[in-house]
C-alpha cells in the first residue's frame, strides 16, 4: 500500500497520508488545518446539503476552521466545545468521549456564556471526519443539555461505516485500512 490516499474532496485532489492506528487498522489522516482552499470549498459544499441552523457547534479542535469558514459564509455564530476548562468560562457543562484518534477519554466543556447562545436554538454540529460517532453522541448530548435542539450533523468525510449513516450529512466516504 502507498503511504497517502487520494481523493477529491469538495472538487479538490488531496493526498492523505497513511497513519497507523494499532496493528489491524491504518487510517488515511484528514488534516483540514492550513488548507485554507479546501476548508472554504467544503463548507461551500456542506452549505448547500445542510438544513436551516441558527448556530454552529463544533468540538475542538480540527474542526474549528471548518466552523468559522461554515460560519462566515451563513453569517451564523458558532461555538467550540473545548476539551478542557478556561479561568473565563462560567459554571461549565461537560460530556465524555472517546475517539479514534484520540485513544482516551476526553472531556467536552462548554461555559455558560455558550449555553446561553445554544438555549432554544437549532444547531448545526459540524466536525471534520466523523467515523465511531462517539464525539458527535457526545456533542449531541452536550447541546442537549445546553437546551439547543439538533438541526443537522455534517462533516466533510465519513469514515468506514459512518458512511452508510442516514442521519449524518456529508461531502465524501473515507475507507478504513484493515491489516
Amino acid at each position: 500500500m502507498s503511504n497517502f490516499y487520494e481523493m477529491n474532496i469538495a472538487g479538490l485532489k488531496r493526498q492523505l497520508p497513511i497513519c497507523s492506528v494499532n496493528e489491524h487498522l491504518d487510517i488515511a489522516a484528514f488534516i483540514i488545518f492550513g488548507d485554507v482552499e479546501l476548508t472554504v470549498a467544503a463548507a461551500a459544499e456542506l452549505i448547500k446539503k445542510v438544513g436551516e441552523f441558527d448556530v454552529i457547534a463544533t468540538p475542538e479542535a480540527k474542526s474549528i476552521p471548518l466552523a468559522y469558514e461554515l460560519s462566515r459564509q451563513s453569517g451564523k455564530p458558532y461555538v467550540v466545545a473545548r476539551k478542557g476548562t478556561k479561568v473565563y468560562m462560567k459554571d461549565p457543562i461537560s460530556v465524555n468521549v472517546t475517539s479514534i484518534t484520540t485513544q482516551h477519554e476526553q472531556h467536552l466543556y462548554l461555559g455558560q456564556d455558550e449555553v446561553k447562545l445554544l438555549d432554544g436554538k437549532k444547531v448545526l454540529i459540524v466536525d471534520d471526519v466523523i467515523s465511531t460517532g462517539e464525539s458527535l453522541d457526545a456533542m449531541k448530548t452536550l447541546i442537549k443539555n445546553a437546551g439547543g435542539s439538533i438541526s443537522d450533523c455534517c462533516a466533510v468525510l465519513a469514515e468506514g461505516d459512518a458512511a452508510n449513516r442516514d442521519d449524518i450529512v456529508f461531502l465524501e466516504p473515507l475507507p478504513l485500512f484493515f491489516k
